[in-house]
């Protein structure tokens, strides 16, 4: 089984088993990630899943979506050069040890 770790937006940090198919953005909701809200449920219409990933995983990552990049500029937080909509985010095991910030809003 894969293994997602969160820091969360007050810098703890939050380990999720997660099964392969599942969008980060599930994996945070099945576990009340905090700051993962995901209102539109998981259609990268809102931006509120909104994370932050570590430059080596950004290289093993399908590429970003014109559309995911487009909502990227309409979150709370700020963008980052690593952002992205964890509802675009499958896991598989690539993602196995991964650990991925979430956005805090400013």
């Amino acid at each position: 089984m894969t293994e997602i770790t969160f820091i969360l937006p007050d810098g703890g940090q939050k380990a999720c088993p997660a099964s392969e198919g599942l969008s980060l953005m599930e994996l945070a909701l099945q576990n009340s990630v905090p700051g993962i809200v995901a209102e539109c449920s998981g259609a990268a219409a809102c931006g509120t899943c909104h994370v932050i990933m570590d430059d080596a995983l950004i290289d093993v990552l399908d590429p970003i979506s014109d559309h995911e990049n487009d909502m990227l500029d309409f979150t709370n937080a700020p963008r980052e050069p690593g952002s992205r909509l964890s509802c675009q985010i499958r896991i598989d095991g690539r993602l196995n040890g991964a650990v991925v910030r979430v956005a805090s809003e400013m």
